[in-house]
């Protein structure tokens, strides 16, 4: 009786799947889908941070306003800890403007007015006190003592990638309020190291005066539906991964089939010649 012999083994089938193509396409797969689960944690890292600016902004602005003597020497330490504080101070404003362009309110593009003000005690408060129309003339600030509220913002710095600002013997526009820019001009002025976004002035700027600043917008943004976005796409490429595995299986076991069900060309039935 002739030996049986075993049949391909089950794992034999999947060998493919180690030659050098498949190998690079698993790869490109596995890179594909930790980079778009990588994107989609960062979305939500980024709703996260969102979330808690939203929360520090209402527990800041709700608080009461304070003098800013009286915080000015914590601030200049940690001023991240006083972002959005509210603060009034008293002093004078210089004659000296400067524009800070493309910005936005309301959905149309505005141009700011900084102005430098002198409090009383000499250090001097960068105050954006409002918007106005592109290229329009930036109106002079009152001349006289004013008592001003607003909320205290961080020095703006050029992001990878932004724009910088042009050389200017006397700074007149920019393109972000970065204090220490600006405090190069003139090193002798001792300036605070945050600016104000004007709430409240006494007396008021009028009827001609430049449009307060609207509110930080507190919206969670688009961050938790670019999550989902990138996740479905890690998906899609997993799936992917799957059905061309399966194809290629369907395919290798299409091939190997043989039409056993016909008898070789030599094997034709015979025939008995007469006796």
């Amino acid at each position: 009786m002739a030996p049986t012999s075993d049949g391909p083994s089950p794992l034999s089938r999947f060998r493919f799947l180690f030659r050098p193509k498949w190998i690079a396409f698993h790869v490109l797969v596995l890179s594909a889908v930790a980079t778009m689960v990588n994107l989609g944690i960062w979305q939500l890292h980024r709703l996260d941070e969102r979330r808690i600016d939203n929360a520090d902004f209402v527990v800041q602005i709700e608080q009461a306003p304070v003098s800013l003597a009286s915080v000015l020497d914590e601030l200049r330490v940690d001023p991240g800890a006083y972002v959005n504080r509210r603060v009034q101070t008293t002093g004078t404003y210089s004659p000296d403007q400067i524009i800070v362009f493309n910005r936005s309110q309301g959905g149309g593009a505005v141009d700011n007015v900084l102005t430098r003000l002198e409090t009383q005690d000499g250090a001097v408060l960068l105050v954006n006190r409002g918007a106005i129309a592109v290229q329009a003339t930036p109106p002079t600030p009152f001349p006289g003592e004013v008592q001003i509220e607003g909320r205290l913002r961080l020095s703006e710095s050029r992001e990878r990638g932004g724009l910088s600002d042009a050389e200017q013997n006397v700074i007149t526009e920019l393109r972000r309020v970065n204090i220490d820019q600006i405090a190069a001009e003139s090193p002798s002025i001792d300036y605070i190291p945050m600016y104000v976004e004007l709430l409240e002035s006494s007396p008021a700027a009028g009827p001609g005066g430049p449009r307060l600043l609207d509110p930080p917008e507190l919206s969670e943004g688009n961050h938790l539906s670019y999550a989902f976005q990138w996740f479905i796409f890690a998906f899609c490429v997993a799936v992917g991964w799957v059905l061309a595995v399966r194809r290629s299986l369907t395919t290798a076991a299409a091939a190997e089939q043989t039409p056993s069900d016909f008898p070789p060309s030599g094997d034709a039935e015979s025939t008995m010649a007469p006796a």
